[in-house]
């Protein structure tokens, strides 16, 4: 399985609708992309809405997360629920716990 942290700033005075729109339609659509959502956090003080994403195959993570961003149904995601943040980092983890 490999991982990815990504940590989002959120604009200001949008989490809510952020996390509204995140768990209606990023959400559901990783599931049924095959990627696996770890957990999720607000982290309020911060404005940063944290998440793991898993992914095991087949192919790579990359790979799946280009089919994901090129494919028509995340193209039809309107409005586009990227436009909440301000900030974006995806950092590639490996877990100490996978055998």
């Amino acid at each position: 399985m490999e991982y990815q942290l990504r940590s989002y700033r959120v604009k200001p005075g949008e989490m809510d609708e952020w996390v509204a729109e995140w768990k209606a339609n990023v959400y559901p659509f990783r599931l049924s992309q095959g990627f696996v959502v770890v957990g999720a956090w607000v982290v309020a003080t911060e404005n940063r809405f944290l998440w793991i994403l898993g992914y095991d195959g087949p192919g790579t993570f990359a790979d799946a997360d280009a089919a994901y961003y090129s494919s028509p149904e995340r193209s039809q995601l309107t409005p586009d629920p990227a436009r909440h943040l301000d900030e974006v980092e995806h950092t590639m983890m490996l877990s100490v716990l996978d055998t």
